[in-house]
């Protein structure tokens, strides 16, 4: 089947050809809609696409992309941002499944949002990417946009890299959600868990919290928002020094699902800065123990399943004088990220303390 891309775009000329020249390799029709752009966005999308369109901005998301799919002509319709990034694997990958004889509704993808240099993704979730058209999906919600899983559902290993190089100008999302509050406009229980966020972000902590209770108490809140929830509201108390209220946060997660190793180190965090280091020890090898659930639709940071467990283990260890665990966990850090600015530092740690016991 042939394949429609979609981008909603603005002011992304830094961006937007590095995007682009990968998209060009799988995409039989690219469709770019502007909302507002005023440097040479436009100019570089004309490059590569004559399906260029303008978007009146109306602070709505979902909106501009239902825009950009209604100009798709092709049975497949995929949607990117203007800085992701397509490696050639999964190039590949992206047009051996538009070329499959059957076809599911609706494809999920790994959108990996940091990685380290070998492209190894660090965190990462699964987010619908590629449709059928026939299906008519649509966008919902004006902001942290989404369409709805429905359907025939398959999840594939192909990946896509969300590679900004500025950060999203801060209160940007804020401000949308703001808005809609003085339109007094109800919000969904998603909308709740993304305003509350949004709140997070931008430091106002006490707000926050309130925020994230109040989706807590909704009865129809996806799980793994509510899992991802009990973990922010802790670091809204622990911004705020509020360490037993941090705890219960996080201990809240457990009533949704079994321990997530987000939720086990944010424990162990909590006990470290406590000096509390044998409880921290408990809660970070519990994190080793575990298995991320890379298909859940949740936010999945891979490193809080063993890279950063076992180096604040090799820490820990370090402080209650315990050298030679402290090594055992400095060999597992080296073996799974030898490059890592912390592992240098303690491989030229061990090497004297080594050096010095010969002595």
């Amino acid at each position: 089947m042939k394949l429609s891309v979609c981008l909603i775009v603005k002011n992304e000329q830094d961006v937007l050809e590095r995007c682009l020249n990968c998209v060009k390799q799988f995409a039989d029709e690219i469709v770019v809609v502007d909302t507002g752009s005023t440097d040479q966005t436009i100019q570089i999308a004309k490059k590569f696409t004559n399906k260029v369109f303008n978007f009146k901005w109306n602070y709505d998301f979902s909106a501009a992309r239902n825009y950009s799919f209604s100009q798709a002509s092709c049975p497949l319709i995929m949607w990117l941002d203007a800085d992701d990034v397509v490696l050639s694997e999964d190039i590949k990958k992206i047009n051996s499944l538009k070329n499959r004889d059957q076809h599911a509704d609706m494809y999920m993808f790994e959108y990996v949002l940091t990685h380290d240099e070998n492209m190894v993704a660090k965190f990462s979730y699964a987010r619908e990417r590629m449709f059928l058209k026939s299906k008519n999906y649509r966008w919902v919600d004006p902001i942290h946009e989404v369409i709805v899983p429905s359907g025939k559902i398959e999840y594939v290993d192909i990946k896509i890299y969300h590679e900004k190089i500025r950060p999203t100008l801060k209160g940007r999302n804020l401000k949308i959600y703001q808005k809609l509050k003085q339109k007094k406009v109800i919000f969904s229980p998603r909308q709740q868990f993304y305003y509350s966020r949004e709140l997070m972000f931008n430091g106002f902590y006490k707000k926050a919290i309130t925020e994230f209770k109040k989706f807590l108490r909704m009865p129809d809140g996806w799980i793994e928002n509510k899992i991802q929830a009990c973990i922010d509201l802790a670091s809204c108390h622990q911004n705020l020094n509020q360490f037993e209220e941090a705890c219960d946060a996080v201990l809240k997660s457990f009533v949704f699902a079994p321990p997530r190793g987000e939720a086990v180190c944010a424990l162990g965090e909590l006990f470290l800065n406590q000096k509390r280091y044998d409880d921290a020890v408990f809660w970070y090898n519990l994190a080793l123990s575990l298995k991320p659930n890379l298909n859940s639709g949740a936010f999945v940071q891979r490193e809080m399943y063993d890279f950063v467990p076992a180096l604040q283990l090799c820490h820990l260890y370090y402080l209650k004088g315990d050298l030679q665990n402290s090594y055992k966990f400095h060999l597992v850090c080296q073996k799974l990220n030898p490059n890592h600015v912390s592992v240098v530092h303690n491989n030229n740690f061990f090497a004297n303390c080594f050096e010095n016991s010969l002595k």
